[in-house]
């Protein structure tokens, strides 16, 4: 299997009387790990895009992902709104064809 999972996962597996065995991610691993995960998870999403349970995991993954790299999320989320006070958001649907 050979992927990452969160906390809880292994203890519900066992729970169900599953034989598992499990390891700790260890230095680079951990956020290469989540970036495989990031990946998975957003082409999932892709396939079935009203999957509120698959964004919500995206964001997990988003969150961890900017833990590793000590951004904090709530620093994060400053300069994103900041970005749609300056630059706008994406909800207005906007395709730029050409330019000169």
């Amino acid at each position: 299997m050979n992927q990452l999972v969160r906390d809880k996962t292994p203890e519900i597996m066992l729970n169900e009387g599953k034989k598992i065995e499990v390891r700790t991610a260890r230095g680079r691993e951990y956020e290469y790990m989540l970036a495989k995960k990031l990946e998975t998870d957003v082409q999932e999403f892709l396939m079935d895009r009203k999957n509120v349970d698959k964004i919500a995991e995206i964001e997990e993954v988003l969150r961890c992902l900017a833990d590793v790299n000590e951004i904090d999320w709530e620093k994060m989320e400053d300069v994103r709104e900041k970005k749609v006070q300056s630059r706008g958001s994406f909800r207005r649907k906007i395709i730029i064809e050409k330019v000169e």
